[in-house]
């Protein structure tokens, strides 16, 4: 089993240094061909620090790890909303903007409560499970949420530029090919060795998934937020989670499904209830408080509600 641990641990590794090699390599092909810095940072940069999650998926779908592809997400979700937005807040209290507050968030609760009732048969369906068709339905999503996106950013009139580096040709390719190399690597490593600590504790594959895989996919997320909200920069902060919460099922889930059709165990509503519950306090209280902030005491009380979560997960299991 200590192999195994090594196994997720280097994959890890792999998925983060080979996402941020990808970043550099594409950022600098895109330069070259004199893509905007907008459209860098909404795809690019927006892809690399999703793309753990999407290879760890993707290589779970294959080898139909239906449980490994849900728990990924849902766990990845999970994580994002309650550590990492209750990290950031501990460090600096985030101020949230009302357009985040009545759109971005109200739409990841939406499409969070269609996952829910699609993934549970509610609509007639014979079986617990995501189909190709649905899945198409959550990447017309993706595609709209883009666009969205996309028109909104080039509204701002204060847009960080990507700084890069002049890069020659074969140092782009070397990245890219490199970068893709390691995230692949560390996805096989992770989805093989999240299977065997499950065989070898006797532990289903979704716990695995749920706490190791979804927090060790999300820490490029987590860095990210962390330094953002340590330079002051609240919407680079709280943005990041919303945004890979979105992300997360619009995009990957939906890839994972066209691939091939996910299988849903109703005991995934118990963490899909949490996302949501968590999501729908957050968005009252801005709303009932009108302070449209965070603050620390409030970060330290999703940290809790994450922990006491996570000791209760692990019980059940034990």
């Amino acid at each position: 089993m200590i192999l195994d641990i090594f196994f997720i641990v280097a994959g890890f590794v792999f998925l983060i240094k080979g996402a941020d090699w990808l970043v550099g390599g594409a950022s600098g092909l895109a330069k070259k061909h004199n893509v905007s810095d907008l459209v860098i940072g909404l795809t690019i940069v927006a892809f690399g620090t999703s793309a753990p999650e999407l290879v760890v998926n993707l290589i779970a779908s294959v080898d139909k790890h239906s449980d490994i592809v849900f728990g990924n997400i849902i766990g990845s979700n999970n994580f994002n909303l309650f550590f990492i937005l209750g990290t950031v807040a501990l460090i600096f209290p985030v101020t949230v903007q009302r357009s985040m507050i009545r759109k971005e968030i109200p739409f990841s609760l939406a499409i969070t409560l269609l996952l829910l009732v699609l993934s549970n048969a509610i609509l007639g369906q014979k079986e617990n499970i995501l189909t190709r068709f649905e899945a198409f339905i959550f990447l017309l999503l993706f595609i709209v949420f883009l666009y969205y996106t996309f028109k909104q950013s080039a509204k701002e009139e204060n847009i960080e530029t990507i700084k890069t580096k002049p890069m020659t040709t074969a140092k782009i390719w070397a990245l890219i090919v490199m970068g893709l190399s390691l995230l692949v690597a560390g996805g096989r490593m992770v989805v093989t060795g999240a299977e065997n600590i499950a065989l070898d504790l006797g532990i289903s594959e979704k716990i695995i998934a749920l706490t190791i895989v979804a927090a060790g996919t999300s820490l490029p997320e987590l860095v990210t937020s962390v330094v953002a909200a340590s330079k002051k920069n609240s919407d680079i902060a709280i943005g990041n989670v919303v945004g890979s919460n979105i992300f997360n099922i619009l995009f990957i889930l939906s890839v994972s499904g066209l691939i091939h059709p996910v299988t849903y165990v109703t005991s995934f509503n118990r963490e899909m209830l949490l996302l949501i519950g968590g999501t729908i306090i957050l968005i009252l209280y801005m709303f009932v408080g009108k302070r449209y902030k965070i603050d620390r005491w409030e970060g330290a009380l999703l940290l809790g509600v994450f922990l006491a979560y996570t000791i209760f997960l692990i019980q059940q299991e034990l």
